[in-house]
């Protein structure tokens, strides 16, 4: 019969979505441009950046809103939820390559340090007071081990049918990776250097910032799970949704215990302890 589906595949329909997020990120970028060069660019660049990412948030809320209709739908078969693992799996390559950016400018800077001003041969730079890393920072290692724990539960509880454990351990990691942020925001604020000062407080800040962020994106994955979760939407064999916030969050996890090592412990390893 013409027109007769006889394969496992979900052929997309025309959607404007693609098109609409890829012009509100060159308005992002275009906007971002404008607001840091106000001098040079056309006025009103904060108001154009918005925008873009105004653009951007839509794209994500009706995309992502498509993808559980198709899973409503039925159109998730075995094939399709396999290539939506490997794109998760790619996707968190990718990020895994973002932070090994960081890594090695951290590195970079520490084992070769510059003979010049205000670098002077040392690392962190002299005068720079660095943060006990068995206070603050090994409270929040703790915590997201924790958080590990608690996803991996959730996940064990879905795969067994439990929903009241699915949403106990979702509801835990939610408020430790709450619980995270929080911290973290209190550890800038109380900070012993500024963010540009030298490059350990330039590498610190960008590492451990970034990793904030991706924290803050795990949590509202995770929260976005939760209310899929009470409205009845995961089930034992299909439940790619979650899985996929979990692998994110044991990502954010792993990549927090290097920080962690690296910044924190070695990084700072013969300076100055900030007393505060």
């Amino acid at each position: 019969m013409a027109g007769a589906k006889n394969h496992d595949y979900h052929i997309l329909p025309p959607d404007i979505v693609p098109f609409l997020g890829s012009m509100s990120a060159l308005v992002m970028a275009f906007g971002a441009v404008s607001w840091m060069h106000p001098d040079s660019m056309p006025a009103h660049g904060g108001w154009i950046f918005l925008m873009g990412v105004a653009g951007i948030l839509y794209t994500f809320y009706s995309w992502w809103s498509k993808v559980i209709a198709e899973a409503h739908a039925g159109d998730h078969t075995p094939v399709v939820q396999l290539h939506l693992r490997y794109g998760m799996i790619l996707f968190i390559a990718s990020e895994v390559m973002f932070f090994v950016g960081w890594f090695w400018a951290f590195f970079d800077f520490s084992l070769f340090p510059s003979a010049l001003a205000p670098i002077e041969g040392l690392f962190p730079s002299k005068g720079v007071e660095v943060m006990n890393a068995f206070e603050l920072p090994l409270l929040n290692t703790l915590i997201l081990l924790c958080s590990g724990t608690t996803v991996t539960w959730a996940h064990h509880s879905l795969i067994h049918g439990d929903r009241d454990g699915l949403k106990k351990g979702l509801w835990a990691t939610i408020i430790l990776g709450i619980i995270f942020s929080c911290i973290q925001a209190y550890e800038y604020a109380h900070a012993p250097f500024d963010f540009g000062g030298t490059p350990y407080s330039s590498g610190f800040y960008m590492a451990t910032g970034f990793h904030g962020f991706h924290v803050l994106v795990g949590t509202i994955f995770l929260i976005v799970c939760q209310i899929r979760a009470y409205k009845g939407d995961f089930t034992p064999r299909q439940h790619f949704g979650f899985e996929a916030a979990a692998w994110y969050w044991h990502f954010v996890d792993v990549v927090w215990l290097f920080l962690f090592v690296a910044v924190y412990v070695w990084g700072g390893w013969g300076a100055p302890v900030h007393a505060g």
